[in-house]
């Protein structure tokens, strides 16, 4: 099976087209993909990360608690109570570790509350320490995504809270792709003076990873396009102006696009010389090769989970994927939400 799926994947990358799916055996053929579900009967595992011992650790959107995973032992850790869901997308979203969990016993969150977005330090059991507050909120459009750089930073993407006008002003936290310390200082090297704003003109970016250094990061469009960004200081990434490629003076062109219908890019990770993203409205992972440092050829995979939200590869050398079927656009099975491993 597995030479089969080698084979299909090679022929896929040879094609001169953009997109490609690879056939239904080589999708989703467990003994191909050594797929294992590890959490069934979830409501909506945002963001997926680890902890010291390997155990994953996830929110959930709707329920606003924070969960882990040890082996396919699911326990709860906390809620979050000061988060609100926004009848959207807002809720309790994004998370990373602390870097002294072992210590401290801490995440940090990002979370919707009446007012706005956050970022905030949790010690597990205690009560919220904001560190950046005042990103734009609305019932769409919110962001969310968290994550350590290999810089040591704290990143977080945030939505332009459904007001086109954020994401092009500087002085508005929304979006934007934002880096900042643990105190929620502007990082050093931040394009502005006193800012944590590291790059403008998104309209709702949900997930981010690295290549090394090099950062790349999803943004769901509007009316036809979706795209990934490879995000550098200071750079404008066109929206509302452009959506998609353009040339436009002064923007950023993505690195690569597809039809709204095919993606809605959520969450994205780097794993075995890749970039597998989730698509929530697509059904799907995109999985992204490198070609030295070009993205190559786009491959369709794992099609038979529906609305893909999180992707994080897990320290055992597996991906770990979450799915989103129980929010107001999926469809849910009677297994879902779910959280499966797989060996890509």
């Amino acid at each position: 099976m597995r030479a089969r799926r080698i084979a299909a994947a090679a022929a896929c990358t040879a094609m001169a087209a953009s997109l490609c799916v690879l056939p239904a055996s080589a999708q989703d053929d467990p003994s191909a993909l050594a797929e294992r579900t590890l959490a069934t009967k979830l409501d909506i595992p945002w963001d997926i990360e680890f902890l010291p011992d390997g155990s994953g650790v996830f929110t959930e959107r709707d329920t606003r608690k924070i969960k882990k995973i040890s082996g396919t032992t699911v326990t709860e850790l906390d809620t979050v109570e000061q988060a609100q869901t926004t009848g959207g997308e807002g809720g309790l979203l994004g998370l990373a570790v602390s870097k002294s969990f072992a210590t401290d016993n801490s995440v940090f969150i990002y979370y919707s509350t009446a007012s706005d977005n956050r970022v905030a330090k949790l010690q597990l059991g205690g009560t919220p320490q904001p560190i950046v507050t005042g990103i734009p909120k609305n019932r769409y459009h919110n962001g969310g995504g968290l994550e350590w750089g290999p810089d040591g930073f704290l990143w977080a993407t945030t939505g332009d809270g459904q007001n086109t006008a954020n994401a092009q002003n500087w002085n508005s936290l929304g979006g934007k792709v934002l880096r900042f310390d643990t105190a929620g200082k502007p990082a050093t090297g931040n394009p502005r003076a006193g800012s944590v704003v590291y790059s403008i003109g998104h309209r709702n970016v949900q997930g981010i990873t690295w290549n090394g250094t090099t950062a790349y990061a999803t943004e769901f469009g509007n009316n036809t396009t979706d795209e990934i960004n490879r995000i550098e200081a200071g750079k404008n990434y066109g929206w509302p102006t452009c959506e998609g490629n353009c040339s436009v003076s002064g923007m950023t062109n993505p690195v690569k696009t597809w039809p709204n219908s095919q993606a809605g890019p959520s969450g994205i990770a780097f794993y075995k010389n890749a970039l597998y993203v989730g698509a929530v409205t697509g059904k799907r992972v995109w999985k992204i090769p490198f070609n030295g440092t070009a993205l190559g050829t786009a491959q369709s995979v794992f099609t038979s989970y529906g609305r893909v939200r999180s992707v994080a590869p897990a320290p055992d050398g597996t991906l770990w994927l979450g799915t989103s079927n129980q929010d107001a656009n999926g469809s849910p099975g009677a297994n879902d939400d779910r959280i499966i491993s797989t060996d890509g």
